[in-house]
């Protein structure tokens, strides 16, 4: 981690505290569909991208491309209404960027959610996932290169990547609004493309139960920096060669179609972390 990318973590920091984030403690990362949650946040700051320095920006349909801080569930978050993706040309560590920088204004929880495809054919599209685990696919780790020991150990432990009782309180809460969800394994690739048939095949026999591009970098870097994970997956289509076609306008469609019931989970799920 060179000096240049250090300087970039700390000027942004600073540049959002002028703004007004004051020790948010839970990270929210919202992905495709899923960013209206932030718009529910009270005494709200919204931050463009573009306009924070170092900043990404957010080039996906669904993506907002904001920063909200302010108080949801009773607590102090600062949320990103979409997020970056490998695909879009950025290298993981630009794509992690806004996690170290929640991690330099004093967030200790992360809550990640995404879209993804379901491998587990007992799934069905609108069903919720509490990631258990994740495999990383992407041929990619964002804590390549020299480490800085004061931002995470050289050797990062993953035996816990998605924390335990993090888990069963998604559980509880989901159980207490009837909400039904599913438990299973994330499997990141890269992407754009969707999966081919075989690639799914591939994916169920390495033990994944949904299948995206995006959450696996940001958890690694998350648990480097010592933040506890909670991740929710949307299940938002059958994989490929479980149904005929895939398309993003059904990921959007799906993931508003479960929206409020997705909101009234991490709502709740917040206010107990």
């Amino acid at each position: 981690m060179d000096k240049a990318y250090l300087k970039a973590i700390e000027n942004a920091a600073a540049y959002l505290k002028n703004k007004g984030v004051k020790k948010p403690e839970i990270g929210l990362i919202l992905g495709s569909g899923l960013g209206e949650l932030a718009d529910e946040a009270t005494n709200s700051v919204a931050i463009p991208y573009e306009d924070i320095p170092g900043f990404p920006v957010s080039t996906v349909e669904g993506h907002a491309g904001k920063l909200v801080y302010g108080s949801l569930g009773g607590r102090k978050v600062l949320a990103m209404q979409g997020r970056f993706h490998f695909y879009e040309g950025y290298g993981v560590k630009e794509v992690t960027f806004p996690v170290r920088i929640m991690k330099a204004l004093g967030v200790t929880s992360l809550v990640v959610t995404n879209a993804a495809g379901g491998v587990n054919e007992t799934f069905t599209p609108g069903d919720l996932m509490i990631i258990t685990d994740h495999i990383n696919l992407t041929g990619d780790n964002p804590l390549l290169g020299p480490n800085n020991s004061e931002m995470g150990p050289r050797f990062t432990d993953m035996s816990v990547a998605y924390d335990k009782d993090y888990q069963v309180v998604v559980e509880k809460v989901a159980e207490k609004h009837g909400i039904p969800v599913q438990k299973g394994v994330y499997l990141g690739l890269t992407g754009p493309t969707y999966e081919t048939p075989a690639e799914v095949r591939m994916v169920r026999t390495l033990g994944g139960d949904a299948v995206g591009m995006s959450t696996v970098p940001e958890v690694i870097v998350a648990r480097h920096a010592g933040l506890r994970v909670a991740g929710v997956s949307c299940i938002t289509n059958y994989a490929a060669g479980m149904q005929e076609t895939l398309n993003h306008d059904e990921v959007v469609e799906v993931t508003t179609r479960v929206r409020d019931s997705f909101k009234t989970l991490v709502k709740e799920v917040i206010t107990q972390l």
